[in-house]
């Protein structure tokens, strides 16, 4: 019996370790967080001449080269049946399907899509950093590509713009690296497994990772490549990154333009190049030009820094959002080796005084909360769906934007510097489903501090240079401890140019607003009944899910009249519905438990909180938020002598930039109107008006 009994053992612990050289150890261990991964970089692009960089438009360069498209597919439900050798030269990947990239593979029929506000879809016994075995589903991705003749030598950079949750990449049959953290970009240079002409690239996909417990966010749980894919090229001396520092001087009148630009010479050789850098005004005049000759040392990246004050310069804000443009040259002798362009904004953000300040005003936040959802795409957001939404929100009067929960695919920024939203970046992180009990929390346990710190140092990197981010998120619903103060202090550090933001620290010193969730009215009251060393945000309020906002009112009239509550953002912007039919062939938008088995994990139709409905139709309870956020206050004070008074209420523009119009109605019925030409009400005045 005992050597039977021993045999057993022998067996187990054989299959055992048999399944474990077949997990990765990766997807389980948040000590490692990425492998071979470049560092995080501002977004912009090396162009290989001043005119391109002029256009800014990436695929317009012969340095860049999509992988968007299609790609083989395959799908498994359990790690240990994935196709082990796929990423090999010459696999046969002629049975596999194919799928479009980007895209969620749940929405193309490999597996369920799953919502749930808090709770983690893979487990109802959480026990962090392990997933359970048997179904974890892993997409397998394979692309041939033919990389041009003129690259051949160059480095070379692979770019991933989002991939949920977690995945392994190879390039020609060898291991390139790893990747989690499902919102920002991953990119890996790839120069020493590429080559001139046909090329395979594999990636092996996991739904669920050690890093999914800090993506317990309230939204469907779907996976895949959700962003661009992309090669670049770069020359071999470059722009590696670059940091505009751009605050106004205490007058806010002056400029102070800081350019921090990084370079980089992978050569072994040292290199004499020019440094040319200017800056445009938004009507194009250059207000700035200057030529530097540095030597870079091989082998070595260098930081060349620069300070100049810009006199007279038009202030970025949500309402006047005037952005200059950057270009940046590097030459040798007159050839040019690369150029690129950014916009920039000039600012100041502080909290001074226990208010937040833009430009030294104590600025409203007329916010929402906004996910990235588009009803047949998921995840995946078209630029002109971005725009879409942007202008809704502008006609809407909204002013600010929290990017709930995670960052937001970069050209939301640049849409929210040009149109003018104020911007509240938040870290993808939220471990809601582990509760918020120091005992329990990840943020409150060390050996979680590299999966938090590099999320937030990723986002910032990437976001930086960006004028309508006016506040740092640490993340949403995660708990709070020692991660969530280390991460403050790096924050703190490296940008003190912002403030740092998160709920569950409640008014603690490790950050510098408070921003409640749902807090009601007379709460409010008590609150602002004492003066405070921080300002009030509401990071969430006015839960928009049926009909509601009918309160909103009450908030604006108390939030008008307390100096340090600032406002919030709704939540939230869009109603999460996907759109399916019916077996007798009609459309509707589904929600939770509209997929898979009774038994799938699902909050029902708790995702159904929009201003706007999936396609974008206004919500009726979205024109509540616009009275309540409108920019002019308009009160009758003598309804005899038809006497009104109108408040401007914004901060920096008049009325001048308005038509201001009136009707009269009896019955329902127009008998007059008119104008209020030439009418002009400076910021924060008011005036009274005799309408007839």
């Amino acid at each position: 019996m005992k050597v039977f009994l021993n045999r057993i053992i022998k067996y187990n612990l054989s299959i055992f370790v048999i399944l474990s050289a077949n997990i990765p150890p990766e997807i389980e261990d948040p000590s490692i967080v990425e492998t071979n991964k470049e560092p995080a970089r501002s977004t912009f692009f090396n162009f290989e001449s001043k005119k391109l960089a002029k256009i800014n438009e990436p695929s317009a360069s012969g340095r860049y080269l999509s992988l968007n498209g299609m790609w083989k597919f395959n799908w498994v439900r359990d790690p240990l049946d994935r196709p082990m050798d796929s990423y090999q030269i010459d696999f046969d990947d002629s049975r596999w399907d194919e799928i479009e990239v980007p895209s969620n593979w749940e929405l193309s029929g490999y597996g369920v899509p799953i919502y749930l506000n808090h709770p983690y879809e893979f487990s109802y016994d959480p026990d962090p950093p392990n997933i359970p075995d048997g179904y974890n589903p892993v997409g397998s991705y394979r692309k041939e590509f033919i990389m041009p003749e003129d690259w051949e030598g160059q480095r070379t950079v692979i770019h991933f713009g989002a991939v949920k949750s977690a995945f392994f990449i190879w390039i020609n049959g060898k291991k390139v690296g790893y990747s989690q953290g499902s919102k920002l970009p991953a990119e890996f240079d790839v120069s020493e497994y590429v080559k001139a002409g046909n090329n395979v690239v594999a990636l092996q996909v996991y739904r669920w990772s050690d890093g999914t417990y800090l993506e317990c966010q309230d939204f469907w749980r779907i996976s895949g490549i959700e962003r661009d894919v992309y090669l670049y090229t770069e020359p071999s001396i470059r722009v590696a990154d670059l940091w505009a520092k751009t605050p106004l001087d205490e007058d806010f009148k002056n400029g102070l333009f800081e350019l921090e630009i990084d370079i980089r010479n992978d050569q072994l050789t040292d290199e004499k190049i020019s440094i040319q850098t200017e800056l445009f005004k938004p009507n194009g005049r250059r207000v700035y030009n200057k030529t530097d000759i540095v030597t870079v040392p091989g082998d070595t990246l260098i930081k060349h820094i620069f300070k100049k004050q810009i006199l007279d310069v038009h202030a970025w804000t949500a309402e006047t959002p005037s952005l200059y443009t950057i270009r940046v040259t590097l030459k040798k002798g007159y050839r040019v080796i690369t150029s690129l362009s950014d916009e920039i904004g000039f600012r100041t953000i502080e909290v001074s005084g226990g208010q937040l300040l833009v430009n030294g005003q104590p600025i409203l936040i007329k916010g929402v909360n906004r996910h990235e959802h588009d009803p047949d795409k998921g995840h995946i957001i078209s630029r002109e769906l971005m725009e879409q939404d942007i202008k809704l929100m502008k006609e809407f009067n909204i002013n600010t934007v929290r990017t709930s929960h995670y960052p937001a695919d970069p050209y939301w920024y640049d849409l929210c510097d040009r149109y003018g939203l104020y911007v509240i970046d938040e870290a993808n992180i939220e471990s809601h489903g582990m509760g918020y009990h120091p005992d329990r929390t990840l943020g409150n346990k060390p050996e979680w501090y590299l999966a938090h710190l590099t999320r937030i140092q990723r986002m910032v990197e990437r976001d930086k240079n960006h004028p309508s981010i006016i506040m740092w998120s640490m993340g949403n619903e995660g708990g709070d401890g020692v991660n969530f103060i280390a991460c403050s202090n790096w924050l703190r550090t490296k940008d003190p140019s912002r403030p740092v933001h998160y709920e569950r620290a409640e008014d603690r010193d490790h950050v510098d607003i408070y921003t409640p969730m749902y807090p009601g009215v007379e709460w409010l009251k008590k609150w602002a009944s004492k003066k405070h060393e921080r300002p009030l945000i509401m990071c969430e309020y006015m839960h928009a899910m049926g009909n509601s906002l009918g309160g909103m009112s009450d908030y604006w009239e108390l939030i008008r009249e307390e100096p340090q509550l600032q406002g919030g953002c709704i939540w939230d912007w869009v109603d999460q519905g996907l759109r399916k039919t019916s077996e007798d062939g009609k459309q509707f938008f589904a929600y939770g438990g509209d997929y898979g088995p009774p038994d799938t994990p699902s909050d029902g139709n708790f995702l159904i909180n929009g201003l706007v409905q999936p396609d974008r139709r206004p919500n009726p309870h979205f024109y509540e938020a616009k009275k309540a956020y409108q920019n002019f206050l308009v009160r009758s004070v003598g309804l005899d002598d038809f006497l009104i008074e109108i408040m401007n209420e914004h901060f920096f523009i008049s009325s001048k930039e308005y038509l201001i119009s009136w009707k009269l109605r009896a019955d329902g019925s127009i008998i007059q109107s008119g104008d209020l030409a030439g009418l002009i009400i400076k910021p924060q005045e008011s005036k009274r008006i005799k309408v007839l």
